[in-house]
């Protein structure tokens, strides 16, 4: 993994917020392929329960300052950046007030979803993928985490197909079994056709359920990581069907050398 780049893009990572299956392995890999002389970054939304003070987050301003469109409304992208302690790691964090500034990550305190996780779904995708840009940063491999990472590999190789910075770049897809029930908001495929993505490539998403969502992720993924000791069966079936290199779940103990061989054989 020496001097290869690798992008890390989670719904969620340790320590900004609680330990989860997908917190505790999108801080893992990076800090593994850290190790073993790799150029990491990480990206992740800045949701209003981060503590920014503690966790010493602070504004890029050369990075912020562009408008992305959602559904054909512009929303604002702020872009900030902490470092993991000890470790030397960067993690830049997608922001909007009207987004992210609510003091909760993806449920109100009822546990419903919110109503627009759809819309952050697209901003946080456009948002990771236009900053990268400003970087100018090329990676190798793009691994992603959690279900509201799980449109941006669509939007990779649909939205940005002509962009020139990702042409080498695959992506990677793990995939967990920390879901949600019901689905997002059921307009969401007309606020994805509008970025004039092939409806039938998306056409799952006239049903928003957590399985769909990562159907979509799988589909425009390179290679797959089964990130959970059990995952739906559905999806399990469709990661069989889907004849892409995959690595079967793996304890975290054993996570890191066969983590290592499966994106040096099957992805770089």
């Amino acid at each position: 993994m020496k001097d290869k780049r690798i992008l890390y893009v989670s719904s969620e990572v340790v320590p900004y917020l609680p330990e989860t299956e997908i917190s505790s392995m999108s801080f893992e890999a990076p800090r593994l392929v850290n190790q073993q002389g790799g150029q990491i970054r990480i990206f992740m939304p800045r949701y209003g329960n981060i503590n920014e003070r503690r966790h010493q987050l602070h504004e890029v301003i050369r990075l912020s300052g562009i408008n992305l469109v959602i559904n054909d409304l512009d929303m604002p992208l702020i872009i900030k950046v902490a470092s993991i302690p000890k470790e030397r790691i960067q993690v830049y964090f997608i922001d909007n007030d009207e987004y992210f500034k609510r003091k909760a990550t993806l449920t109100d305190e009822d546990g419903n979803l919110f109503p627009d996780n759809d819309e952050r779904a697209i901003f946080f995708a456009k948002g990771v993928i236009e900053t990268v840009k400003k970087l100018n940063w090329s990676p190798d491999v793009i691994h992603v985490h959690g279900w509201l990472a799980s449109l941006l590999p669509v939007y990779l190789k649909e939205y940005y197909k002509d962009e020139p910075l990702f042409n080498e770049s695959k992506i990677v897809t793990s995939v967990y079994n920390q879901s949600f029930n019901n689905t997002l908001n059921e307009d969401m495929l007309n606020k994805v056709k509008f970025d004039e993505i092939n409806e039938e490539k998306i056409q799952v998403l006239e049903e928003p359920s957590y399985v769909n969502l990562m159907k979509v992720a799988i589909d425009y993924s390179d290679a797959l990581i089964i990130g959970s000791e059990e995952i739906p069966e559905e999806l399990k079936n469709y990661v069989e069907s889907s004849d892409k290199p995959v690595l079967e779940y793996k304890s975290k103990e054993d996570f890191g050398p066969a983590y290592t061989s499966f994106v040096t054989e099957n992805v770089l």
